[in-house]
């Protein structure tokens, strides 16, 4: 049944004439049939955000409901494949319309006609239910992809199932419910504001390795758990969202790009393909989604491009990988959800944005998790969620920053000093924190080593405390200083300047294994301590102890390859001595 325009406001239309229509229904709008949501029902009135320009929209045009929620396909084809904000894959409309994407454009997510060779794990008279693995097909050359019995189907019994080639559009199982017989492919629709049910949820037990050392040592976050990365302007944000990407512990990696500028999205998209995944030698986007919303495409497709991406990562979650999603950024997403709530005349909260605001990223954060997956075996599966956040001016008391920091356990507090600096990453040792230390001490001391943590926490003691008697030179001047005091602000410089600072761009430097990290701060506490002990002995003073040649030696651990790292153990014995 079609209504028709009554009102356009920028992305917001309003309709009238479907009764039946109802909250967040897909509608396709005008005569070019632009995808729409609607977000508020008013009496006869129903009010569509439109996810592509309205430009040309008029007054008694018609509006189509497709009576179904917005919602992502999830099955093989997923990898490797760069989306937009609500899942049209950017390389299908290139090839159909070009570079620019042209409005009522239409391409199926997934391809319909690539061949899969389906494997099956269950056979005929096998009783599933929602979550079990029917088979899997080799999706890339480093990801098995499984085929999930959707989460709406309740108990039933195999009549049929399939071996061999099929395109995603075939029906490879038939099986018996209560309700009569169902057949599946190898992919199902999930609407995207819908989280994903599991089992249950989990503590996070284990860190998500990111490889950046002033990340797992300072403020590692767990698998399965929730970081946010604001900071002003210039400060390094990106950069922190690809490294991640890049070296994170997961085994599958969701990228979003909400609102960013064009020109960094286009640096991604470009880089991405380039890069080599550190575990198995090959194309890191064998094993990662990214989904493209820069900042001068439609409001509303932004608004629902961190839902789309939440979705399809916690879909592998479901099959038991490690999930990691960056979404950069938030704030992004929180203008669009200011200016649709604008458009829609709702009373404002603070700074304009609405004032269900904490309510929506507390809902976005909380899919986050470690999970024990739906089905008949106990898969484990994680998501990791990590967000930027991009306040105005770099101020923390921005609605935005307040709303993530009450729901997100770490924070990665990134100051735009130290990258004028050329401090990078350009997180702050002083006020950063993770809510997760405690509760992976077990890990460290039973994975790493006994004394990680005990050398983590001197660290930061020293670091603390070079804070402080920087006060007391700008005060009274650096000579007035006792040797234990002038010892501790050298080696509180050699933790920021070789063990904090970590270069994105040298090929050994921009990625350090746990081990590594473990023997390099093991080697500056060890010096440290005995130095330590010999000017308690007035043996000697700082300035004859901490030569040049030896500020060489800690610099140049940095640069020592991960496979020589045995190196280190021999100057951790030089320095005890």
């Amino acid at each position: 049944m079609a209504g028709k325009i009554i009102k356009v406001s920028g992305p917001l239309v309003v309709g009238s004439g479907i009764p039946e229509i109802k909250m967040y229904d897909v509608v396709k709008v005008g005569k070019e049939k632009l995808i729409g949501e609607v977000i508020e029902l008013h009496e006869d009135k129903f009010y569509v955000q439109v996810y592509e320009s309205t430009t040309g929209l008029s007054v008694d045009d018609p509006i189509e409901t497709t009576n179904e929620p917005l919602s992502v396909e999830l099955g093989p084809g997923l990898l490797t494949t760069i989306y937009d904000g609500i899942q049209r894959p950017l390389e299908a409309i290139e090839k159909e319309v070009g570079y620019f994407i042209k409005r009522g454009v239409f391409a199926y997510p997934l391809d319909r006609n690539k061949v899969w060779n389906f494997i099956p794990t269950k056979k005929p008279k096998d009783k599933i239910k929602a979550g079990d693995i029917l088979g899997y097909v080799q999706e890339t050359p480093v990801i098995k992809h499984y085929i999930l019995v959707p989460p709406y189907v309740e108990e039933a019994e195999i009549i049929e199932i399939k071996s061999g080639n099929f395109t995603i559009e075939d029906i490879i199982c038939k099986i018996q419910t209560n309700q009569g017989k169902l057949e599946l492919k190898m992919y199902h629709k999930w609407p995207v504001r819908k989280p994903r049910p599991c089992k249950e949820k989990l503590m996070p037990s284990e860190p998500l390795f990111t490889g950046q050392r002033v990340i797992d040592t300072f403020f590692p976050v767990g698998k399965g758990g929730t970081s946010c990365v604001p900071g002003p302007f210039g400060s390094g944000k990106t950069v922190i969202q690809h490294q991640l990407a890049k070296w994170a512990d997961a085994e599958i990696i969701v990228y979003v790009g909400c609102g960013e500028r064009g020109n960094e999205m286009t640096d991604v998209l470009i880089e991405f393909p380039e890069l080599k995944d550190p575990k198995s030698g090959l194309p890191l986007m064998y094993r990662t989604v990214l989904i493209a919303n820069t900042s001068n495409m439609p409001v509303a497709a932004r608004e629902a491009s961190i839902y789309t991406g939440i979705t399809i990562a916690e879909y592998f979650r479901d099959m038991g990988y490690s999930v990691a999603l960056m979404a950069d950024s938030t704030s992004r997403w929180a203008e669009a959800l200011r200016e649709i709530s604008g458009r829609l005349e709702e009373m404002p909260g603070e700074e304009g944005y609405p004032a269900y605001l904490p309510k929506k990223i507390a809902e976005f954060y909380e899919r986050a998790g470690k999970v024990i997956c739906l089905g008949s075996d106990e898969r484990i599966g994680s998501l990791t969620v990590t967000g930027a956040v991009s306040p105005p001016g770099g101020d923390l008391s921005d609605p935005v920053v307040q709303a993530t920091l009450k729901v997100v356990k770490v924070f990665w507090s990134l100051e735009d000093w130290l990258a004028y600096a050329r401090h990078f990453p350009a997180i702050n040792w002083l006020t950063s924190y993770s809510l997760y230390y405690d509760a992976l001490e077990d890990y460290y001391k039973k994975n790493l080593a006994e004394d990680f943590v005990e050398l983590r926490t001197q660290a930061m003691a020293l670091l603390q405390k070079e804070a402080e008697l920087k006060e007391i030179v700008r005060l009274v001047g650096y000579e007035t200083l006792s040797e234990q005091d002038k010892l501790i602000l050298e080696i509180a410089r050699m933790l920021r300047e070789d063990f904090l600072y970590q270069s994105a761009f040298d090929p050994i430097d921009t990625y350090c294994s746990a081990k590594k990290q473990y023997l390099m701060l093991k080697a500056i506490i060890t010096l440290y301590r005995n130095l330590k002990n010999k000017i308690e002995n007035q043996t000697a003073t700082v300035e004859q102890l901490i030569t040049p040649q030896l500020k060489e030696k800690i610099t140049q651990l940095r640069f020592i390859p991960e496979e020589q790292i045995e190196q280190i153990k021999t100057l951790i014995e030089e320095f005890s001595k």
